[in-house]
């Protein structure tokens, strides 16, 4: 049996609790000089990181409000905000839940289905999946620009085929959800059968309930990947009003002017939907990650 001295055990906690914290505040420090910047006056990216007059000018104008300065000068908003938000977060969910879907059926398929030659097709999906979407930029935009002399919603500046290029990146969670179903008892299946069930009733009232934590990994996952990105909206997205946060947020930054403080409460008021999201899911993450890492 392996005894420690009190004192040496205090210390180790202490040395422990210490390295924590120095970690946090490390993770935390950039995060602490964007919001100062926010509540800087003007728009400089240099300064004290307490702000010495803070002012919520910048905060009025990312939502979409006017402000008057001491001097009675009026500011209205250079960029609709909010609205940026909305579309990201209206394009995040749609195609997140598209993912969702065609990911969970097909991790099903694979999982309890004999499909002939499935397992060369999952490593090419896998494979597949290895190449970046931004590698395919030039011909996703030949692709949806040739689509637009056809019908405009499916063209150039459409949220609809932001949506449907999001959807090709279902690979990845077919894997992770296959692993999931993969760990689940093969006796439920033929119990269901027994019963009479079909498959899509076993899927639909014995496996979808059991692959809730797994799919609450799946969607945050796929959220947080979708509004964050910048590469493919900034390709297809040209009209200011249908830009998303990502993509809009680069105007306040050109070779004429740097907007600095309203850069900045732009870019936290972006984290909102992502934390809004992670709170609602989070009793899931924890045993839908440890699960979902089950491979058979």
């Amino acid at each position: 049996m392996i005894v420690e001295r009190p004192a040496t055990l205090r210390l180790k906690k202490i040395a422990a609790h210490g390295f924590l914290l120095c970690f946090l505040a490390l993770i935390l420090f950039p995060f602490v000089v964007v919001v100062s910047i926010s509540l800087r006056e003007g728009n400089f990216s240099t300064g004290n990181i307490i702000p010495q007059n803070p002012t919520l000018e910048h905060w009025y104008l990312a939502f979409g409000l006017d402000y008057t300065r001491a001097d009675g000068t009026v500011v209205e908003p250079p960029y609709p905000v909010l609205l940026w938000m909305w579309n990201s977060i209206k394009i995040s969910l749609i195609a997140s839940f598209g993912v969702l879907a065609v990911a969970t059926i097909s991790a099903y398929a694979f999982s309890r289905i004999r499909i002939r030659g499935k397992a060369a097709l999952l490593d090419s999906l896998f494979l597949i999946q290895m190449f970046p979407t931004t590698l395919a930029l030039v011909a996703i935009y030949a692709i949806f620009d040739g689509l637009g002399e056809a019908t405009p919603l499916l063209g150039l500046n459409s949220h609809t085929s932001l949506i449907l290029i999001y959807l090709s990146g279902v690979t990845l969670h077919i894997w992770t959800i296959k692993g999931y179903f993969d760990s689940i008892d093969t006796s439920l299946d033929k119990a269901a059968a027994i019963d009479g069930a079909t498959p899509w009733q076993t899927f639909r009232f014995i496996f979808l309930p059991l692959a809730v934590p797994i799919m609450s990994v799946v969607f945050v996952l796929a959220f947080i990947g979708m509004i964050n990105d910048y590469p493919i909206a900034s390709v297809l997205i040209r009209s200011e009003d249908q830009m998303t946060l990502a993509v809009g947020s680069r105007l306040y930054l050109n070779e004429f002017r740097y907007l600095w403080g309203d850069f900045a409460a732009a870019a936290i008021l972006s984290g909102l939907p992502i934390t809004i999201v992670f709170l609602i899911a989070q009793r899931y993450l924890v045993s839908g990650l440890s699960d979902g890492a089950v491979k058979g």
